[in-house]
């Protein structure tokens, strides 16, 4: 590594050293626990300043969704596990399709389980792996990177932001590289690691919120949630079936039953279920309420009373 690529790597929030935790390694176990968890509330801070920016950005991502378009989170290391993680738990929370929120870590899936050493440091690959994904200006790339400064991670957003994608990045430091190459910058400054240089502590944590608050903001926003209940969720086993039957209770008041014959009905599409239990309609009617008000139960509600 050059010298001065060292000097400006040691300049970072993440990678500066932590007075607060200079002697951890003397501190009782207990201690330890204190300390690192009184950093941990940094993290919920450190998005604070972030929240209007995040509102502006969620409203401009559902316009591209409701034309087919897609979330994909770009990421090396720690940062693209948990765009990765963040992806694979849309499908059976919102009942969307795995293809609508994606995940692309620098070295591909063997690097979700072990280092891929050098992998985050080719601008030209982080292009590649988002060019595969034939991407269009309706899709979304966020890229997340504590540094700011990944070359994969760079190279996928300037990639993307020539094709006319919506872009943001996620990143954990001031004025960062990353945040220069996007619509959209993040910027949750986290602040020195409890270890140094281990962001996978504060930084990642922040990463993990930002990302949660995006995915579910986005599919609340896009009628995948009534109240504060998962109705789009898929009964795929015997656990999410008795989930479905919970929801759909908490929904309408109505029995256990009487739920469950609703769900048996519906195909086990809690939010079909809903509609027919409330609205006292055939399924097949309550269907079509909700495909008149593109899936958003509440409009399909108030539709039918008007």
């Amino acid at each position: 590594m050059k010298e001065q690529e060292t000097i400006h790597l040691a300049q970072l929030e993440t990678e500066r050293r932590n007075q607060r935790t200079a002697d951890m390694d003397a501190l009782s176990t207990t201690e330890l626990m204190r300390v690192f968890n009184e950093e941990n509330h940094v993290v919920a801070d450190s998005i604070d300043p972030l929240v209007p920016r995040l509102a502006e950005l969620v409203d401009e991502i559902v316009k591209r969704v409701s034309k087919g378009g897609r979330i994909i989170y770009v990421g090396a290391g720690t940062s693209g596990r948990l765009g990765v993680l963040d992806a694979s738990e849309c499908p059976p929370t919102f009942g969307v399709s795995p293809d609508m929120v994606q995940g692309i870590i620098a070295g591909g899936t063997t690097a979700l389980v072990s280092s891929i050493e050098g992998a985050e440091d080719s601008y030209d690959q982080g292009r590649i792996d988002v060019e595969a994904k034939q991407i269009s200006a309706h899709d979304t790339v966020i890229g997340i990177a504590a540094s700011g400064r990944t070359p994969f991670v760079i190279g996928a957003v300037d990639f993307a932001r020539s094709q006319g994608c919506l872009t943001a990045g996620i990143s954990n430091v001031s004025n960062s590289k990353l945040s220069k190459s996007v619509d959209f910058a993040l910027e949750a400054v986290t602040g020195p690691e409890p270890l140094t240089g281990s962001t996978r502590m504060k930084a990642g944590s922040a990463q993990k919120f930002l990302l949660n608050m995006i995915s579910t903001a986005v599919m609340v926003r896009s009628g995948k949630v009534y109240q504060n209940l998962m109705v789009d969720l898929k009964a795929t086993n015997e656990k999410l079936r008795h989930r479905a039957i919970r929801i759909v209770q908490e929904a309408t008041g109505a029995t256990p039953e009487v739920c469950e014959t609703a769900l048996d009905y519906s195909n086990w599409h809690a939010k079909t279920a809903i509609v027919s239990i409330l609205l006292e309609v055939a399924p097949e009617k309550a269907a079509e309420l909700l495909e008149k008000s593109s899936g958003h139960l509440r409009a399909a509600l108030n539709q039918h009373k008007h």
